[in-house]
């Protein structure tokens, strides 16, 4: 992995993980300060993922992350203010307040496309992003991520095939934290890999030790390349663990004290820390440089935050429903001729007429059943009252010998 990517490379991906991590440390203690209105869902010990995912995107690229992708967020623009604003439900969040997660994106800018809570939404999403960047000339990638919990879902699979015929320039990043929730993932896949769910869909998979920051970004760039290239959709299986509960409100009991253990000793954080001063590619100083510089930056964006108003209570009514232009102005940019995807045009009127099957109206004029070959045309007929006897009216006799012979005629 040295000789795969720059030392540059390398420190921008460990200061992404170590910039992760500290805004969700910042995030717990304002949980615990009764400043964050809404849940707080951690990511500890899969930071690795979020970031070597993202960090292989180019910027024209759009991504969709889940509410732990924080990483990804970081790695794409995002300043820390504005996921401690969305928390905290400030007016000066990129929602106004109107939201206590990371339920924001960034469509005009950084093309990040809003987390959906419903799991798994977001693949069928994304491959409409992705596949209205090629019809639009972009060249682009889509990405998005989904727990294995969430794999479970009819939509993945749903999602995963419709990207597959389209070979849709799509990479799926599979975080495989082996529980969803409580429930173990031997519990709930019968397979040991969920990236061999792909094999079904004819997609292309790989799978990455999810604590090797170095082997995610490498894998997600390969994937990122292929799909650029027409081979997508590409799916990758990162296995990791996360050392925290669902959210702040869990404990997480249910998971063996030995994993917990086990896990703590791979934390990805600290194997790129050794790796790097093994190559000598940072040491103490550069360390400390990098330990400063993310305090600074999160002591002036916690302050900004906090110091950000609560939105008014009439602005409660504004917002709601997206209303058009005066909400947001999102229009299609071409970057391929517009000509290359219209229909030709044509002088010749769009009719079909077939003989015997009329236009639609009644022989009248008027609307009623369509008048059929040899069949007796609406104004023949005559409206009989039925007799006593129930003997059917001469019209409808007529009617009847016409329709056996012309069956008998098609039979000959």
């Amino acid at each position: 992995m040295a000789k795969a990517l720059t030392k540059q490379q390398h420190l921008d991906l460990y200061y992404y993980m170590r910039l992760n991590r500290a805004v969700e440390d910042t995030m717990v203690k304002l949980f615990r300060q009764n400043k964050i209105v809404g849940g707080l869902y951690s990511s500890l010990g899969q930071e690795a993922v979020s970031v070597g995912t993202a960090f292989a995107l180019e910027k024209k690229d759009w991504l969709a992350p889940m509410i732990r992708n924080i990483g990804a967020l970081l790695v794409k623009g995002v300043p820390p203010r504005d996921v401690f604003m969305q928390h905290m439900a400030k007016y000066d969040s990129p929602t106004k307040g109107k939201d206590g997660t990371s339920h924001f994106g960034d469509l005009d800018n950084l093309h990040i496309v809003s987390p959906i809570s419903m799991l798994g939404d977001l693949i069928p999403v994304m491959t409409g992003v992705a596949m209205a960047g090629r019809y639009l000339g972009h060249k682009i990638v889509a990405m998005t991520w989904i727990g294995d919990g969430g794999s479970s879902t009819g939509v993945f699979h749903e999602g995963l095939n419709f990207a597959a015929t389209q070979k849709a320039p799509f990479v799926l990043v599979l975080e495989n934290n082996l529980w969803a929730y409580s429930t173990p993932v031997k519990r709930q896949v019968p397979v040991e890999n969920l990236a061999d769910r792909a094999k079904a869909y004819g997609v292309k998979s790989f799978v990455v030790d999810g604590n090797d920051v170095a082997a995610v970004f490498t894998t997600a760039r390969e994937a990122v390349e292929l799909a650029r290239e027409g081979e997508g959709p590409i799916l990758i299986e990162a296995k990791t663990f996360r050392r925290m509960g669902h959210a702040q409100h869990d404990p997480a009991e249910y998971v063996p004290a030995e994993m917990k253990k086990y896990w703590e000793e791979r934390d990805p954080i600290s194997r790129h820390k050794k790796f790097l001063f093994k190559e000598k590619l940072l040491d103490e100083k550069g360390k400390k440089e990098i330990d400063a510089k993310i305090s600074a930056l999160l002591e002036k964006e916690r302050d900004f935050a906090e110091n950000s108003p609560f939105p008014p209570a009439e602005f409660a009514e504004h917002g709601v429903y997206c209303t058009g232009d005066d909400c947001h102005k999102i229009r299609a940019k071409w970057e391929r001729p517009i000509a290359e995807v219209t229909p030709p045009k044509s002088g010749v009127p769009a009719v079909w007429t077939v003989e015997g099957f009329g236009s639609g109206k009644g022989s009248g004029g008027g609307s009623a059943p369509i008048h059929f070959g040899d069949t007796v045309k609406h104004e023949q007929k005559e409206e009989a009252a039925p007799s006593n006897n129930g003997a059917k009216s001469p019209a409808k006799k007529t009617a009847k010998k016409s329709v056996i012979a012309t069956a008998r005629k098609a039979k000959r």
